[in-house]
């Protein structure tokens, strides 16, 4: 049986039944407003991501009541340092739910060294950040997407301002892109197998639905 996110961001937390269910299962249950930052150098290179995540609130009460060790109905430093430790477990085996391209190939992301976590008006919020492995320049198309490749949790960015840029270079366009799954499925037919189709979890085509930042500048020479 093959985990799903082990068994979603907290395996702990939420009795899941996805990690069994078939295709028709491949829905999500958790669900998060997402923001995205990129930040770009002086030398026209990306430097970072910054990431931010407020949960829903049927997942942050689950979270809430699992956490609450000295059942206060809060949680306190220590707590707080918990559930990062194993959000942080949890997701690293799915690159913290990045997705990044330079020119339709995939740029390898260093993992965060933590997950900053915070508890605020019911939600839990985690914040971090991750930089490329290697120097990452804008040369041509780069994109970046954030996406549960489980189909666990879905990650909305409700406006387009949410996925943002910070230092975009003279030239470069910015444009957030959200895939029709329809439409992506119909323009990959070729490429999307049987085992897709049986089980979407089960591959990395699920990038295909992913709502994406792209940054376009012109090719260097």
């Amino acid at each position: 049986m093959r985990p799903t996110m082990r068994h979603s961001i907290l395996t702990a937390l939420v009795a899941v039944a996805a990690s069994t269910a078939g295709p028709a299962g491949a829905h999500p249950h958790v669900f998060a407003e997402a923001r995205l930052d990129v930040v770009i150098g002086a030398d026209k290179s990306v430097t970072a991501l910054r990431h931010l995540w407020r949960f829903d609130d049927l997942f942050s009460s689950t979270v809430l009541v699992e956490f609450d060790k000295n059942g206060d109905l809060k949680l306190g430093p220590d707590e707080l340092e918990e559930v990062s430790s194993v959000v942080y477990d949890s997701i690293g085996e799915f690159d913290y739910f990045q997705i990044v391209s330079a020119n339709g190939k995939p740029v390898a992301m260093k993992a965060p060294d933590r997950l900053m976590v915070n508890f605020e008006d019911n939600q839990l919020i985690i914040l971090f950040e991750s930089q490329p492995k290697d120097r990452l320049e804008l040369d041509g198309t780069v994109d970046f997407g954030v996406y549960d490749p489980t189909f666990y949790t879905a990650i909305d960015f409700i406006e387009d301002a949410y996925m943002a840029v910070e230092g975009l270079p003279s030239g470069c366009e910015r444009q957030v892109v959200r895939p029709d799954p329809d439409e992506a499925i119909a323009q990959n037919q070729s490429s999307l197998t049987e085992a897709f189709f049986n089980d979407p979890t089960g591959n990395d085509m699920s990038k295909l639905f992913a709502t994406r930042l792209e940054i376009s500048c012109p090719a260097q020479g």
